[in-house]
């Protein structure tokens, strides 16, 4: 259908809304869910399971989305079977403190309501066929390496949310061994799932526009229209749950919102991550939330013993807590001038190269050769270097104050320097924000009111994840399935 937005770049046209009288001789279903990622597919289960008669729409030829792409964390806590098992005391109340202490603008009736509900989320998940491992892994990673069900994925044991509430580790990841795909397994039990339960599944069908009753502005969605190569046609739906994805494969929403991620960077996303779904919603009048902040990241770990060393700007000083999140780190990275920085760690703690994601620049024999070799003001990074190993020979950072299991002096000759610069590291991200929901997936208008009939979740909702500094593996896995899943049996039993 046409753009509503006259002269609008393509990927920023909003579509028509077509108005109910479409519906005339329609199919009907109780609701119908616009994806199969993650959270679509938990919102299709949930309200079949609630007794409603469901559709599930699908663009690509088969299930998962972006979803499938992932390693396969949830972040989960409260005291999980894994945490249990393997020692680690966690609470609702503990859960819920760092979140809001690491969210930049909390929504605390969300963040409560996921927390209280983990536990239960944790079983959910594990009832559609598989199980984390019982088992932990200690060290400093972008995902475990192997099939270990718990790491910290977050900022949990970093000053200052170390002080504030007690760090307990809740990255769940599925028993696949490697850093991609491990959703994919559940993605298939899901899909046997959501069969099992009666919900008609169309792939290779997109949604196109949604359809009102009334005024877009006002009105209730009551359906929506779709498309499967040359054919299209009209759903009448009691309730519409977009799932639909984010926008980072769409240039035109990229550079409007998150301009980042378009410049010397590598998108992680599939073919469909086109942002439609957001823009279903602005056609209804949906507010939008924290579009203009995009994940980016270029992890410089593993090894851990490289969070040992030093990160500094091109002036030679230091600007962030190296045993940070690797996302926040990369979130400070692009604040420094001309997003330049660097890692210096001495060949004690350099270790095997195992994410050439952040490459060596070049190795030095002392300090002042580096500080020349690097352009940097004359004694800035040795003075910067020299105050860093008087401090971590006795065990403190009391600059950005470090844990004590990643200090240590950085003396042992040759020193190494790996470049975290932008268009040097390979940098890789996605998008957060998207459609404002209520914490049952009801999508709401700027005015606070609700769309009826409308739902989101996933990565075109903006729930708990808001900005790559507060960011922890598992988010996007775990709010997309548990939101989803209130998106969906809400829905149905509205």
């Amino acid at each position: 259908m046409a753009s509503a937005t006259p002269n609008a770049p393509a990927g920023l046209a909003i579509p028509e809304v077509l108005p109910a009288r479409v519906l005339d001789g329609a199919e009907h279903f109780d609701v119908v869910v616009v994806g199969f990622g993650i959270a679509g597919g938990c919102a299709a289960l949930e309200a079949a399971r609630a007794g409603a008669r469901v559709l599930l729409l699908e663009k690509a030829a088969v299930h998962g989305g972006t979803s499938s792409m992932s390693g396969g964390h949830f972040y989960l806590g409260g005291g999980t079977a894994v945490q249990r098992a393997t020692g680690h005391e966690d609470s609702v109340e503990a859960m819920v403190g760092y979140l809001m202490a690491s969210t930049k603008d909390p929504d605390e009736e969300k963040i409560r309501a996921y927390c209280e509900g983990s536990v239960a989320h944790f079983d959910w998940l594990e009832d559609l066929g598989f199980e984390f491992e019982r088992s932990y892994f200690p060290g400093k990673a972008v995902i475990q390496p192997g099939t270990q069900g718990l790491m910290f994925t977050g900022n949990e044991k970093v000053w200052p949310f170390r002080d504030q509430v007690t760090p307990a580790p809740r990255g769940h990841k599925v028993p696949v061994p490697g850093d991609t795909e491990g959703t994919r397994i559940v993605m298939d039990l899901l899909r046997t799932q959501v069969e099992q339960a009666g919900v008609e599944v169309r792939y290779e069908t997109g949604a196109t526009n949604l359809v009102v009753d009334g005024d877009a502005a006002t009105g209730r969605v009551v359906g929506l229209g779709w498309r499967s190569f040359d054919e299209h046609g009209v759903i009448s739906a009691g309730g519409v749950v977009i799932a639909a994805g984010g926008f980072v494969m769409n240039p035109d929403m990229v550079a409007r919102y998150t301009p980042a991620l378009g410049s010397k960077l590598f998108t992680l996303g599939s073919t469909y991550d086109d942002g439609l779904g957001i823009r279903l919603g602005e056609s209804v009048g949906a507010a939008l939330e924290n579009m203009e902040e995009p994940f980016i990241t270029a992890p410089f770990y593993p090894p851990s013993s490289r969070c040992k060393g030093i990160i500094v700007n091109k002036d030679g000083q230091r600007f962030v807590a190296e045993d940070s999140y690797h996302a926040r780190t990369s979130y400070h990275v692009m604040q420094q001038p001309d997003a330049v920085a660097y890692l210096i760690v001495d060949s004690e703690h350099l270790g095997e190269d195992h994410m050439p994601l952040v490459p060596l620049k070049d190795g030095f024999e002392t300090l002042e050769e580096m500080e020349a070799g690097l352009g940097m003001p004359a004694g800035s990074l040795v003075k910067t270097v020299e105050a860093y190993n008087e401090n971590a020979a006795n065990g403190e950072d009391p600059d950005f104050h470090k844990h004590p299991d990643w200090i240590a002096p950085q003396t042992a000759a040759p020193w190494a320097v790996l470049d975290l610069s932008l268009g040097v590291a390979l940098y890789a991200g996605f998008t957060i924000g998207g459609m404002a929901t209520t914490v049952d997936g009801e999508v709401r208008r700027t005015d606070g009111s609700v769309v009826p009939g409308l739902y989101a979740a996933g990565a075109c909702a903006s729930n708990i994840a808001q900005d790559g500094a507060g960011y922890c593996s598992g988010t996007q896995l775990g709010e997309g399935s548990f939101f989803g899943r209130r998106a969906g049996r809400h829905a149905a039993t509205r």
